[in-house]
C-alpha cells in the first residue's frame, strides 16, 4: 500500500506542476484512489473532488451516465467509463478526470466480462478522451489495488504527454 500512496504523490506532484485539478469517479475502487492521493499533505491544491458511483442510479444521478448507456454496453464498458469520467468533468471545477468502473469479485463475472475485468477513462477539459479495458487478477483487494494503479499511472502518463 506505501507504493501506492507513493505513486499518489507523485501523480500529485505532476498535477501541482501542470497547474491542474483532478476529479475522479470510482466504482469497483470505491473511493480507493481518492483515499490515496489525499494522504499527501496539501492535495487540496490540485485535487477538486471524487465521485464513488457504485450503484447504476448513482451513476445516472450524479455523474448524467445515459440509462441507455448502461443497457447497452452495462456497468463495466468503457461507454460508461468514459461518461463517469465526462460527467464528473461536467460537475467539477477540474480541469482533468479519471474514472474506474469494473467486477472486484469475488462474484458478479460473467463469460463476457469476468471478475477482474475494469474499464478505465481519461478525459480533459481540451476534450480529449480515452478508454481501456484491463484484465487483473487476484483477489478483491489486489485487483482493487491493481486498478488504483493502473489509473493514477495513466494520469501521470497523460500529464507527462502535455509537456
Amino acid at each position: 500500500m506505501d507504493q501506492l500512496v507513493a505513486l499518489g504523490k507523485t501523480l500529485g506532484h505532476a498535477l501541482a506542476a501542470h497547474d491542474n485539478k483532478l476529479t475522479l469517479a470510482e466504482s469497483c475502487t470505491g473511493g480507493l484512489v481518492a483515499s490515496l492521493i489525499t494522504e499527501t499533505p496539501g492535495s487540496s491544491a490540485w485535487f477538486d473532488c471524487g465521485f464513488v458511483t457504485y450503484s447504476n442510479a448513482s451513476k445516472m444521478q450524479l455523474l448524467g451516465v445515459a440509462e441507455d448507456t448502461l443497457i447497452e454496453f452495462g456497468a463495466v464498458s468503457e461507454a460508461t467509463a468514459k461518461a463517469m469520467a465526462l460527467g464528473a468533468l461536467q460537475h467539477s471545477q477540474a480541469d482533468i478526470a479519471g474514472s474506474i468502473t469494473g467486477i472486484a469479485g469475488p462474484d458478479g463475472g460473467s463469460a463476457e466480462k469476468p471478475v477482474g475485468t475494469v474499464c478505465f477513462a481519461l478525459a480533459s477539459r481540451s476534450g480529449n478522451c480515452t478508454t481501456t479495458t484491463a484484465q487483473f487478477d487476484g483477489s478483491r483487494q489486489q485487483i482493487r489495488q491493481q486498478a488504483a494503479e493502473t489509473l493514477m499511472t495513466a494520469l501521470i502518463d497523460l500529464l507527462a504527454a502535455e509537456v
